[in-house]
């Protein structure tokens, strides 16, 4: 039976990466653009386990020349909004693109006229609609068998980031 389950888990988040290839277009060559042309550093956000993919694509553009760090959107409303300045570009990663505190962030955004790139799986979504660009992560199902736990979102997200920071 955890044979059978290992195999199902991976063609889930194996079939979600192909169905994002086949959905990548101009927007991300333009996230690209946005990111390079970033004089600053690349400021990540994002909450739960999307805050965990965050940090990771934040560590993985470091390690491939970009400056960057996370900044957790709770913290950034108790006090952190100062690590922003112009010049920065902010990665949001929210895959229901409807996070309070990512949205609370925007109005600082705007006031440091920075350039906001977001992963949702809502293109449609508030966080979405208030972003320079938007790349579609949105994925058919999860593997978890409630459909609950983010798995394939979180793959998805993930590899999407490592495509953005390579």
């Amino acid at each position: 039976m955890s044979l059978e389950t290992a195999r199902r888990v991976l063609k889930i988040e194996a079939q979600a990466i192909q169905d994002v290839l086949a959905r990548l277009n101009a927007s991300f060559e333009k996230a690209v653009d946005v990111l390079f042309a970033c004089k600053g550093r690349v400021v990540v956000s994002g909450m739960g386990k999307s805050g965990l993919i965050g940090r990771k694509i934040s560590a993985t553009l470091s390690s491939t020349g970009t400056p960057s760090f996370f900044l957790h959107p709770a913290e950034a409303l108790h006090g952190d909004l100062g690590m922003l300045a112009r010049g920065d570009a902010m990665l949001a990663v929210s895959y229901g693109g409807e996070t309070q505190e990512i949205i609370q962030l925007l109005e600082a955004l705007k006031r440091l006229e920075m350039p906001l790139v977001t992963l949702t799986g809502c293109v449609r979504s508030t966080l979405a609609q208030a972003s320079d660009v938007v790349l579609d992560v949105s994925v058919r199902e999860e593997a978890c068998s409630l459909n609950l736990a983010p798995t394939a979102s979180t793959t998805v997200a993930m590899a999407v980031g490592d495509a953005l920071a390579i």
